[in-house]
């Protein structure tokens, strides 16, 4: 029988296609692997899912041989192709598209090995997979032999001790601190002391500057427990398999009657609590059984100051993984976690992928974070996915948060996860901030004169300057002002292309004037209300265009700003106080190394004031700061989504957890117009399991996650009656399959998308939900014969499982 292999191309397809596997490739083509094969006179590059001798299903006539090998070591690990595969299978993808999320970029010499083996012939159609490969730097590590006793002396004694502490250096770096390096180095290799190695370096942000190691600190008893427990799990793992990465592991066998040691956890801990240090020395015990080890970030916390800590304790023998990679710097992170060399990942999202060895520990900080949904392409969520690579890789998987997840508390409350609790902040001398309601309803505009900078948050800010702290204030709205509305006829400026309103950005004007050459800040000119200059710009397609002079539908020259964005906002408050040095971090201004400067000024006492959006929440640790001032609390809970109060009650929890560290008390002011509104009222409070207990009751009465599970049918067209046509088919389809008539699943729509038009095309949804999800997954895969076989071309058609954005 011939041997055939199923290989998953990078096609929107959900199955693999077989070849035949020619006889010289034979002993070498492996699951895992990546080959080159022709596909519709195309060559693709595909990775190969199973390989094994047996008959054909089709015409053997038409199975084609594998044109090359790519890996001759499989790129993708048994453990996590498998994986993979599962994650393809539960969101409905298509398989060849969830294997790129994981695929590294080719290496040049291995595009030279096809050419040189003429396999590159024709068309060749590498899509996505990029090239890398070029210059190489020096890198320098102690080895395990020990030097006999006075036989170093000088730098050579320097240097082996530098390396020793704190792991591999460049020599670069090392001869940065020792002029005479390359002559110690080359002397200490002579004698096995030390080893040289040439490989990419890392032009990543995160290495730049060297760390010191660092002192482990004393854990409190709430931390102590923590981290008992996660390392009692982690001693009940199965040996590491070493080598090359087991498909699985197992744990081993417990006595009869013991109660199964529980694998995945909930770290609930209030802000400043000290989750990162129990998560540290989770790690340690990771590394210390031989296994490894990935951490998960939302993207805005991926931070060097975070990642600092990371390398504080472990050296530079981990690798860093986010969007802002290079191809070639992804591509030697990925090298130097496949082939073992280093253990430890840290990274957003994409990091799930990462083919960390003989994987044994999975930490998820910030679990809640709607950002670990991927919301373009694959639809996956990272943090429902890592409970599923740790249990099917035999590992242990920890969930962190101030704030947790609706869905997270399901799970435990289900049995699981195993909750952890840390009530406190770490320090003993730190208490949570004292948080005040700010009722906008009763208090009237401050000296600003803007209605959302009431007299309380204006007195506030005067306060805290003039005891030398800082203050946060946070608004999440980019832009100057978030709409411009024509004031003769009241239309309002919308986007061609989206059916949102257009939001102004002023930009820098001459009014925000640089400090004064004596050090002091300009005074700052009154603010001209009138739109002149600025650009209109669109948060969901990109455009940008100038601010028309008059209005659009009734010709009169009368636009009006309506609402406060960042811009305005700091704006207004360096007129305010124009003493203050005034700064603001939004994704306006957080382009390259921005807002790591930004926050480090913050941090070196530069800055009075800092206006932002949500990503002045995330974890940043600025001591100085004492009063923390919601703007809008409003502004969130008004959305059409079941997860709006869920949203703006962790926004809020996670800012004012910005305020007060150690021996400095907090104060953080909240204002609003509805005080009573719960997510407001239990944040206010500090009491996070209250309104998780609310929540949980509220969404179980209406029939929402965690009580049911749902799939959004996303249409969209560039012609509506062709958008309308297709989600009513589906609708029809979905209410006709076996799940739906028996009404296991329940059909809602269809109905056009609260953002009706986005980017030039309608979009309409189909929401199904059902209470168990097999009758779910059934209507679904009906559904999905549909979408390939019966709906107009024109139309697109997404499957959200577990759909996170509802707009």
């Amino acid at each position: 029988m011939p041997l055939l292999a199923d290989v998953a191309v990078p096609v929107p397809l959900s199955q693999a296609f077989t070849y035949e596997v020619p006889a010289a490739l034979a002993g070498e083509v492996r699951p895992g692997a990546r080959v080159l094969c022709e596909f519709h006179r195309r060559k693709l590059l595909g990775v190969v899912l199973a390989v094994s001798e047996r008959s054909a299903a089709i015409d053997p006539s038409k199975i084609k041989p594998l044109t090359a090998l790519v890996d001759a070591r499989p790129a993708l690990p048994a453990e996590l192709l498998a994986f993979l595969q599962e994650l393809a299978a539960y969101y409905f993808a298509p398989i060849g598209e969830v294997l790129r999320l994981a695929l590294p970029a080719i290496e040049r010499e291995q595009v030279r090995a096809l050419k040189a083996q003429g396999e590159l012939g024709g068309v060749l159609d590498l899509g996505r997979a990029k090239q890398v490969g070029g210059r190489k730097v020096a890198y320098a590590s102690a080895t395990d032999v020990v030097e006999e006793p006075g036989t170093l002396r000088g730098q050579a004694a320097a240097v082996l001790a530098l390396l020793r502490a704190n792991g591999e250096q460049p020599v670069a770096r090392i001869e940065e601190r020792f002029g005479n390096a390359r002559s110690a180095l080359k002397k200490l290799a002579e004698r096995n002391l030390v080893a040289l190695d040439e490989r990419e370096p890392p032009r990543d942000p995160f290495f730049r500057r060297a760390e010191e190691r660092d002192v482990p600190p004393e854990l409190n008893a709430a931390q102590a427990e923590a981290a008992a427990r996660i390392d009692a799990a982690l001693a009940a793992l199965a040996p590491s398999g070493g080598g090359e990465h087991a498909a699985s592991a197992h744990q081993e066998p417990r006595p009869a009657g013991q109660e199964p040691r529980p694998s995945a956890f909930l770290l609930f801990g209030v802000t400043g609590s000290g989750k990162t240090e129990v998560y540290l020395r989770a790690i340690k015990s990771c590394l210390d059984r031989g296994r490894g080890a990935l951490v998960m970030v939302p993207e805005i916390a991926l931070t060097p100051q975070l990642v600092a800590r990371f390398r504080a304790r472990f050296g530079d023998e981990l690798a860093v993984l986010h969007s802002g990679l290079s191809d070639a710097d992804r591509h030697a992170m990925w090298a130097s976690l496949h082939v073992g060399k280093v253990r430890v990942a840290i990274g957003a999202r994409s990091a799930l992928f990462a083919p960390v060895p003989d994987l044994g520990l999975i930490l998820v900080d910030e679990e809640h974070d709607g950002s670990f949904k991927q919301e373009e392409g694959v639809r996956y969520h990272a943090r429902d996915m890592a409970l599923l690579r740790a249990h099917r890789a035999g590992a242990v998987c920890v969930l962190g948060s101030a704030t947790p997840s609706i869905e997270s508390v399901a799970l435990v409350r289900r049995g699981k996860l195993a909750e952890l609790r840390l009530p406190d902040r770490a320090h003993r001398e730190a208490s949570l901030p004292e948080v005040s309601l700010v009722d906008l309803r009763r208090f009237r505009a401050g000296p600003s004169g803007d209605p959302l900078i009431s007299l309380p948050l204006h007195r506030a800010l005067e306060k805290t300057l003039a005891a030398k702290e800082q203050a946060i204030l946070f608004l999440n709205r980019r832009g100057f002002a978030p709409s411009v509305v024509c004031g003769s006829c009241g239309t309002l400026t919308t986007c061609e292309a989206c059916s949102v309103a257009l939001t102004y950005h002023r930009g820098r004007r001459r009014d925000m004037r640089p400090p004064s050459p004596g050090g002091a800040p300009a005074p700052a000119a009154p603010l001209d209300e009138r739109p002149e200059g600025g650009r209109l710009r669109c948060h969901y397609c990109d455009y940008a265009g100038p601010l028309p002079d008059r209005c659009g539908a009734c010709g009169a020259r009368n636009l009006l700003l309506e609402g406060l964005g960042t811009e305005r906002l700091e704006a207004t408050i360096a007129g305010s106080f124009p003493e203050a040095r005034v700064a603001r971090l939004d994704r306006d201004v957080a382009g390259k190394d921005r807002s790591q400067a930004i926050l480090a000024r913050m941090r070196e006492g530069k800055i009075d004031i800092l206006v932002g959006t949500q990503m002045v929440t995330k974890g940043h640790d600025l001591p100085n700061v004492t009063l923390v001032g919601v703007v809008n609390a409003d502004a969130a809970l008004g959305l059409p989504d079941f997860r709006a109060a869920e949203r703006g009650f962790q926004l809020l929890v996670q800012v004012a957890g910005r305020a007060g560290r150690r021996d400095r008390p907090g104060r953080v002011l909240i204002q609003t117009r509805n005080p009573e509104h719960p997510a407001i009222a239990f944040a206010a409070a500090h009491d996070v399991p209250g309104f998780l207990e609310r929540e949980i009751r509220e969404r179980e009465e209406v029939g929402y996650p965690p009580a049911t599970r749902l799939a959004l049918l996303r249409i969209d067209a560039v012609d509506e009656g062709v958008g309308r046509g297709a989600a009513a088919k589906l609708a029809a389809h979905a209410r006709t399959c076996p799940e739906g008539a028996a009404r296991r699943v329940e059909v809602l729509g269809p109905s056009a998308a609260p953002i009706a038009r986005l980017r030039g095309r309608y979009r309409f949804r189909v929401l199904l939900r059902a209470r168990d999800r097999g009758p779910l997954r059934g209507a679904l895969a009906a559904l999905a014969g549909l979408i390939r076989d019966g709906l107009d071309r024109n139309a697109r058609v997404i499957i959200d499982v577990d759909p996170v954005a509802m707009l």
